[in-house]
């Protein structure tokens, strides 16, 4: 049988190290030898005497967060031995490897599989105004251990050495330690009053040292999100005490 389907780039990647490997720009390969995290219904195929056992959010502190904020990873623990092949809508996969004191701030839907050695929890924007359409919660993965996570479309990595303003919808995720802000960038005037708009109302501001990865697709805002707007200061304040 002859096709270009059956070209060498499209074949299995073969390694001799267990762990996460891009298969193709679109697909995760994780050689599982012990355990892994993933995202729930994410996988493809696999190979092996694999298991897999839901976790929902990943304990009962992370379920709570999760349900209060909409914010969170759903997930299932893939453990055995074999290949396990994880994609995500056709969205491009990227992988991050994170050092001892490295900590990484990522919106929980572009989560698609992390090491087990790694911890996350749901923290709240720091600066997160509420009359934004942007998310205000987070999840901050920490530790030492490699994490996929998807964009739709091919990303910039902005470096951080100046005021940096993204658009929140399009901010996938940046340096934990960076300071987050937002920033009206719509002008005030009769046009505005008129019905006139330029879309971008609001832009999440960085600043500190580090990179935010920029996709070049806006998400629609989701979860707690949507219903930001009618949170009051007092309420924020009572937020900002649980996800401290």
């Amino acid at each position: 049988m002859r096709s270009e389907l059956f070209s060498a780039e499209n074949l299995e990647k073969e390694s001799h190290q267990p762990g996460m490997r891009l298969q193709n720009s679109k697909m995760l390969k994780i050689e599982l030898n012990g355990e892994a995290m993933a995202r729930t219904g994410s996988m493809v195929a696999y190979q092996g005497q694999v298991q897999f056992q839901a976790l929902g959010s990943g304990g009962l502190g992370k379920f709570l967060k999760q349900k209060l904020t909409g914010e969170g990873v759903p997930l299932m623990k893939l453990s055995g031995r074999g290949d396990v092949f994880l994609a995500e809508n056709a969205a491009d996969v990227h992988l991050i490897d994170l050092e001892p004191g490295d900590a990484l701030s990522i919106n929980g839907s572009n989560v698609l599989a992390f090491d087990s050695t790694l911890n996350y929890d749901i923290k709240m924007v720091q600066g997160a105004g509420m009359m934004s359409n942007a998310g205000l919660f987070n999840c901050v993965f920490s530790g030492h251990g490699r994490i996929a996570v998807t964009t739709k479309g091919t990303p910039v990595v902005l470096n951080v050495d100046a005021p940096t303003y993204v658009d929140p919808q399009a901010a996938i995720c940046w340096s934990a330690n960076l300071q987050t802000g937002y920033h009206r960038a719509e002008q005030l005037g009769i046009g505005t009053l008129l019905g006139r708009r330029t879309g971008e109302a609001f832009t999440m501001t960085f600043a500190g040292q580090g990179f935010v990865v920029v996709q070049p697709s806006e998400e629609p805002p989701a979860g707690f999100a949507a219903g930001a707007q009618q949170q009051s200061s007092g309420s924020s304040g009572l937020l900002n005490q649980i996800f401290d």
